[in-house]
């Protein structure tokens, strides 16, 4: 999936959108990454997707996946900030697509493949009045870091003063893969299910699957007790370090009402963005570990 023409014809023009200035596109640079993918109970991953339209994508044998990916964003629009993605792999359709299938690049349009975001703290108010007033993303601040080592990079996510989640990912000898992809992420807000597309590139390494190479630790934070439920197994799928990447996140995003055989229950509407300002100031650190390594390298606003 790559970057519509549209996105060129538009760069350079500015956009004023709930009172945040944008340069078109939107844009980020120089931006580590790292990812870490596992394999999840799919009956309970089906509870967490709202509606009858948002299916896990399920691996051979019957699993879901988890997504961790977690991003340094160190220049963009709105600022420096670190964005802490939790989610599910999915499709988009009247019914479950086939195992496996929807993940290769020439069926993912036809099945809409996708992550379904389920939680996605990040570190500046701006970005939660952006992310969540107009693509529709779950963003809320929390104490988050990132830390690149030697050999590891890692993140935690604290709020309230306890861990939700901490992800650790080896650090490959190789980091130089090519690496350009775009991907749909699907979210739930004011009673929709919200679709926005990213496209990136830059270069990689990756670990082997199935090794002990990523680390996934889940808090007892309420918040993320229904990630408790999932079953998440401990060998990574797959993992990854991305140095540096630069990535487009498109202008166009599409809606969906929300619907269910009963009533519906009550959603996070727009009150929950119409009061906030433009903040670039991060929460204080989470009480990571890592961050008191020796040549630990640590992002900050």
């Amino acid at each position: 999936m790559r970057p519509p023409a549209r996105l060129k014809r538009q760069a350079g023009r500015r956009a004023l959108v709930d009172s945040i200035p944008f340069t078109l596109p939107v844009a980020s640079h120089e931006t580590p990454a790292l990812i870490a993918a596992f394999a999840a109970d799919a009956d309970a991953a089906a509870e967490l997707l709202p509606g009858n339209e948002v299916h896990p994508l399920l691996l051979p044998g019957g699993r879901a996946v988890l997504l961790v990916t977690v991003v340094d964003y160190r220049s963009t629009n709105i600022g420096r900030y670190i964005e802490y993605s939790i989610a599910i792999a999915c499709t988009h359709g009247a019914r479950p697509a086939p195992s496996l299938l929807p993940a290769l690049p020439p069926a993912q349009r036809l099945f809409g493949t996708g992550q379904f975001v389920v939680d996605l703290p990040v570190s500046t108010e701006i970005s939660v009045k952006g992310g969540k007033g107009i693509w529709g993303m779950p963003k809320h601040q929390a104490n988050l870091d990132f830390v690149i080592g030697p050999r590891s990079v890692s993140s935690q996510y604290d709020l309230d003063g306890r861990l939700c989640v901490r992800v650790e990912v080896d650090r490959s000898r190789f980091e130089r893969l090519p690496v350009s992809l775009g991907s749909s992420n699907y979210c739930a807000f004011r009673g929709m299910l919200m679709k926005s597309n990213i496209y990136f590139r830059g270069r990689a390494g990756f670990s082997l699957p199935l090794t002990r190479s990523a680390r996934l630790e889940i808090g007892t934070h309420p918040r993320v007790e229904k990630l408790r439920r999932l079953g998440i197994r401990s060998r990574p799928l797959f993992c990854g370090f991305f140095p540096d990447t630069h990535g487009i996140l498109d202008d166009h995003v599409e809606s969906w009402f929300l619907s269910s055989a009963g009533e519906p229950a009550a959603m996070e509407g727009m009150e929950s963005v119409v009061g906030l300002g433009q903040g670039q100031e991060w929460l204080s650190p989470p009480g990571d570990p890592a961050l008191r390594r020796p040549g630990a390298e640590v992002a900050e606003p």
